[in-house]
């Protein structure tokens, strides 16, 4: 597919034409999550443009996450949407000042219908994952292991639902949920906590879908005053990217 060439196209005119592009060669099966683009000779002929100009573009689409450059090698589209929701959501929540007790609301609203789900489609991978986190949870006694494995346990749920949008969320609700956690486990032992995933898990394994549902209800609202309790005895808590390195560290 050629673009017509139009020399006095700006850096940032030629990176949204690149991302129509490659969303219209996505949709036709010409392209594929993880394919290669081709060389920046055709490319430039192709977008009628300098070779340094589409340099450009195709540095702003790696950082967006859309792009992954392979030195020696060429232009990678990404396999996986993870990356491209990141940034741009870690800095969509600190522009709008969301505040963690949002993003506990939010979870109320979305993961006990997730648990519900999980509870009708999770295999024996998904399952083997949350009881890996339950283990976790019980034998860990660093701190940040601990809160990872806590992490694991709610993003194998959502993984388990089988939406993959849903699946997506975890990257916006649960990458801010690390300071949370960090308050809230100064007011309770991890037993605590371990004995709520345990009550989702056996819902979720015995298949019973209201079960995981009310149990997932009663483990966020217990979440979210535990929260209220620590911020009435805390300084702010500011949502930086230090506080994402728990879940960055998780498998993907």
């Amino acid at each position: 597919m050629v673009i017509a060439s139009d020399g006095a196209a700006t850096k940032v005119d030629l990176t949204r034409r690149l991302v129509t592009h490659l969303k219209d060669l996505m949709r036709r099966g010409i392209l594929n999550p993880g394919a290669k683009l081709p060389p920046e000779r055709e490319l430039c002929v192709a977008f009628g443009v300098s070779r340094a100009t589409l340099r450009h573009a195709l540095k702003a689409l790696e950082v967006m996450g859309v792009l992954r450059q392979r030195v020696g090698d060429g232009t990678y589209l990404v396999e996986s949407a993870e990356e491209i929701f990141r940034e741009p959501l870690e800095l969509l929540l600190l522009i709008d000042n969301v505040s963690l007790e949002d993003v506990l609301e939010t979870r109320l609203i979305v993961e006990p219908e997730l648990a519900a789900r999980a509870a009708e489609r999770a295999d024996a991978a998904d399952l083997a994952r949350m009881r890996e986190s339950l283990e976790g949870m019980r034998k860990w006694k660093r701190k940040d292991k601990l809160i990872a494995a806590d992490l694991a346990f709610h993003r194998a749920i959502f993984l388990a639902a089988r939406n993959p949008i849903c699946g997506r969320l975890f990257s916006l609700l649960h990458e801010f949920m690390h300071a949370s956690i960090d308050l809230t486990s100064r007011l309770v032992d991890w037993e605590h906590t371990l004995k709520f995933h345990r009550a989702i898990y056996c819902a979720i394994e015995r298949r019973r879908p209201a079960e995981a549902r009310e149990r997932m209800i009663e483990h966020l609202r217990d979440a979210r005053s535990l929260l209220a309790r620590a911020r009435a005895q805390a300084k702010p808590v500011d949502l930086t990217t230090r506080d994402l390195q728990a879940v960055r560290a998780l498998p993907h």
